[in-house]
């Protein structure tokens, strides 16, 4: 019989936290509660605070943006960095975030005339993160709540071990889904095949 597996919600994840501190369950994430409004904002800091590494799944290099009709460029909302790509020839630029849009310091304008290729690094909201940096947020905001909330610390450790385990976990993800090489290819030149030449020898 084949079985489903269904991702961590924000509300799982606040009820694992009450969990991990002796607390009980909810049913809905009331944000007038002041445990309930704290215990979120601890996930909600985590979540930027993972992500803001940058991992491959919230991670695109050499992305066009076009500046508008006035020469600006204004990176999306939910961008937590941002730099210009390695591959463009151009290294007279350095841009800065200023008044929500790009300004570059070697120029000292915001004004641009040319399309810029950046890699952006993207904050997602909680559901939609792999469930493997779902589960290492939750036990890792758990580790955190109980830190503030418990006087307790063989809790902590306790805590703080499943957070390592979690993030070893993904790690392993990022490693398989990433298809890293250590000659350091990007997305734009391929990846680094060495079962290609001696697969290719074996044929002749």
């Amino acid at each position: 019989m084949a079985t489903t597996t269904d991702t961590d919600t924000e509300l799982s994840a606040v009820n694992s936290i009450l969990g991990a501190i002796g607390q009980a369950p909810i049913t809905v994430l009331n944000y007038e509660n002041p445990e309930i409004s704290f215990i979120y904002n601890i996930l909600t800091e985590v979540n930027k605070d993972v992500q803001n590494e940058g991992w491959h799944f919230n991670t695109e290099y050499h992305v066009k943006t076009t500046p508008d009709g006035s020469g600006y460029v204004s990176l999306p909302t939910n961008t937590l960095r941002y730099d210009l790509n390695e591959d463009e020839h151009d290294k007279s630029q350095d841009l800065v975030v200023r008044s929500g849009r790009l300004y570059d310091l070697a120029d000292h304008t915001d004004v641009f005339t040319t399309d810029l290729y950046l890699d952006l690094v993207t904050l997602y909201s909680f559901g939609d993160l792999p469930n493997p940096f779902q589960r290492y947020i939750t036990y890792r905001a758990a580790s955190r709540a109980a830190t503030q909330l418990v006087s307790n610390p063989q809790l902590v450790q306790l805590l703080q071990q499943q957070e390592a385990s979690s993030r070893a976990t993904c790690m392993e993800y990022e490693c398989n889904q990433g298809d890293h090489s250590y000659l350091g290819f990007t997305h734009s030149t391929g990846g680094y095949r060495t079962f290609k030449p001696i697969d290719a020898l074996a044929r002749s």
